[in-house]
């Protein structure tokens, strides 16, 4: 059921009251496709080595694979985000996909770290522009009441993807290598492709288009004071979350292997055991973002962030360190599942994918280079000063948060 109590140029926007079959495509549409990135980028993680190795890289070219991907998903977020804003939600959804997938697959054929560089940097590009015009397009669909489960549901889309490349990429690369895992990369795009030719474009998109001149989405992000300090506050808290993300799941296999001399398999376990705690963490907190309001669940989220993180670095019994690691995982990532309905609720509909994945994709590429400020630190010093540098993050995080993040919690979108 619909009801029209939002205006937009002289136009009324239909705004969602309750769950309807349209919001579930939407939502199924942007988590496969979200989960698809989150398979490809892990499994980039684990096979690193197996990639240096047979292609004669250094450790700092192997690592530039994860960044260029990164670097590349800005990029695509800003192109992907401003053209979505333009001419829809669904049509460019389907191209990014099909440009991730394409890219992915010419990996397989790559002869050398040039060219495996370039191809890893276009999909990123594509894999820039899922997340943001996804969670836009899902937050447009669902009613304001139910708007972070439901950015947090897509959220749980990635880390199906990375739970996946987990449990598969253990059985599978011995079997048929780095290029046959970079392969499968192509098959999971077919599926959220035909899901995405059954989604419908959101009727608050649908009122916006009517709508003459268009102003630059880009420009929208910082056309005032005010609005400066949103994309101010939005960068820093992406930023952490992807640093500390990326820093502790692209690092930390390689980190137990040579610490503590676990196998692919062992470092599979702790991977998996890892997720299902940032799942855990990202369903709970869509739930209660949605209940007590967004600023009161990032802050609890972000003081246990840095409490766990320093409990972690004080650990060295690798059952501990797999039982701390899921808690660890709860609150470091659960934060992920807010984002969407955060953004959504501080933009308008005419800059909101742009926002969506300028935002975000910034904090990716900040996050890019988690895994080599990690490493660099644990090489120079140790493993806990690495870890003790996130607890730092995240009180940064609370402080940008506070200063610059008003409560917009069920806000109707604009």
């Amino acid at each position: 059921m619909l009801t029209s109590n939002a205006q937009e140029g002289g136009q009324t926007a239909a705004l969602p009251t309750e769950v309807d079959s349209k919001a579930r495509k939407a939502l199924w549409g942007a988590a496969i496709g979200y989960a698809m990135d989150g398979f490809d980028l892990l499994i980039l993680g684990f096979m690193l080595k197996t990639i240096a190795v047979d292609l004669a890289l250094s450790q700092a070219q192997a690592a530039s694979l994860v960044t260029a991907t990164l670097v590349g998903a800005v990029l695509g977020g800003i192109g992907f985000g401003m053209l979505s804003d333009r001419i829809g939600r669904i049509r460019v959804l389907t191209w990014t996909i099909v440009l991730f997938a394409v890219f992915t697959g010419l990996c397989a054929l790559a002869q050398g770290y040039w060219d495996l560089l370039i191809y890893r940097t276009i999909a990123g590009m594509g894999l820039g522009g899922e997340f943001g015009i996804g969670m836009a397009l899902v937050a447009e669909a669902w009613p304001a009441s139910k708007r972070a489960r439901a950015s947090s549901y897509v959220a749980l889309g990635w880390q199906t993807g990375v739970l996946a490349a987990a449990v598969v990429t253990p059985m599978l690369l011995p079997e048929i290598g780095w290029r046959g895992m970079f392969a499968l990369g192509i098959f999971p795009a077919f599926v959220a492709y035909w899901i995405r030719h059954s989604l419908h474009e959101p009727e608050v998109f649908v009122a916006k288009t009517k709508q003459a001149p268009k102003e630059s989405a880009l420009k929208l992000l910082v056309k005032d004071r005010e609005t400066g300090k949103l994309s101010l506050g939005m960068v820093i808290l992406c930023s952490v979350q992807n640093f500390g993300y990326y820093g502790v799941m692209i690092w930390m296999p390689n980190y137990l292997a040579s610490q503590f001399g676990f196998a692919l398999t062992q470092s599979a376990v702790w991977t998996s055991v890892t997720i299902l705690g940032m799942a855990a963490g990202i369903f709970c907190f869509g739930h209660l973002a949605d209940r007590v309001g967004r600023r009161p669940a990032f802050f609890s989220y972000m003081i246990m962030a840095a409490i766990m993180v320093v409990v972690y670095s004080r650990l060295s019994d690798p059952i501990e360190l797999l039982v701390v690691g899921a808690v660890m995982g709860f609150f470091v990532n659960g934060m992920i599942g807010g984002y969407g309905a955060l953004i959504s609720e501080l933009y308008p509909t005419s800059a909101r994918a742009t926002a969506q994945n300028v935002l975000f994709n910034i904090g990716r590429a900040v996050g890019g280079f988690g895994p080599l400020v990690v490493g660099a630190i644990a090489a120079a010093y140790s493993f806990q000063a690495a870890i003790a540098l996130l607890a730092a993050l995240y009180l940064l995080d609370f402080i940008a948060m506070w200063l610059l993040i008003p409560e917009r919690r069920g806000a109707q979108l604009d």
